[in-house]
């Protein structure tokens, strides 16, 4: 089925390049939020696997010198999207920066719960009973500001 499917997509993409007129790509600049990292799979795997390219677009990845300042290009015009954590742009909306969300990259966190290799958790089982900290950057203040 999976063949099938693929295939199928294939041959869509193939007719509907064939049947376009040939036009200069669409240049796009997106700037990521961190360094290279998981979160960006479908950005990369699109550019590299050319589907980018097959939609008649041009794009640029760019990793920040500085993770807090993608949405402010964005928001000045320097740039054409940026990749942003939800709760961070509650923030910065509220900070003022005319943004708006379009597209989920990830539709779960990937985050993970790490523990002392020597230490006496071992697995999931041995959580029972204890007191278990999480946070994701942001979130704390976008939470609070919409209770």
């Amino acid at each position: 089925m999976k063949k099938l499917s693929q295939l199928f997509l294939f041959a869509i993409l193939a007719f509907g390049l064939n049947a376009a007129p040939s036009y200069a790509a669409e240049k796009l600049t997106v700037l990521l939020d961190w360094f290279v990292n998981p979160d960006h799979a479908p950005l990369i795997i699109a550019k590299e696997k050319g589907f980018f390219k097959a939609a008649g677009l041009d794009v640029k990845l760019v990793a920040p010198s500085d993770p807090s300042l993608p949405p402010k290009l964005v928001a000045a015009g320097k740039a054409d999207l940026a990749v942003s954590y939800q709760p961070q742009l509650h923030v910065q909306v509220s900070q003022g920066l005319p943004l708006i969300r379009i597209a989920t990259l990830v539709s779960t966190p990937l985050n993970s719960l790490v523990v002392l290799k020597d230490g006496p958790i071992k697995s999931i089982k041995d959580l029972k009973g204890k007191k278990v900290g999480f946070s994701v950057g942001g979130f704390e203040d976008a939470l609070l500001g919409v209770m």
